[in-house]
């Protein structure tokens, strides 16, 4: 293939992804790449890898599964963030000594 008719291909594919970012779905390569493997990328890294022949476009029902998960995975690494953040606070011996004796322990 020549390089006109390769950027023509993906100017092609470009122009025709409506959305800025679009999920692709990988194929199995001699170099080893994995097939049906999920990702969103832009327009341009899209039509790219659909013309080299690596990836092609995710049917709408896929790419909706995949920002789904992605959303659940966002929101359960937070969760797992704010739990193991240490909570402490700072506070005075006069404050200290006007707690009451069952909040405060014993110091020893």
């Amino acid at each position: 293939m020549n390089l006109h008719t390769y950027y023509a291909r993906i100017r092609s594919i470009e122009d025709s992804i409506a959305d800025d970012s679009i999920v692709i779905k990988s194929l199995a390569t001699e170099a080893g790449g994995v097939a049906g493997r999920l990702t969103e990328v832009s327009r341009a890294i899209a039509a790219r890898m659909v013309v080299d022949g690596v990836a092609e476009i995710a049917s709408p029902t896929e790419a909706k599964r995949h920002r789904t998960d992605a959303v659940a995975r966002r929101e359960a690494e937070e969760e797992r963030r704010r739990a193991a953040q240490v909570h402490f606070t700072v506070i005075s011996e006069a404050d200290l000594k006007a707690l009451p004796k069952s909040i405060r322990g014993t110091r020893g």
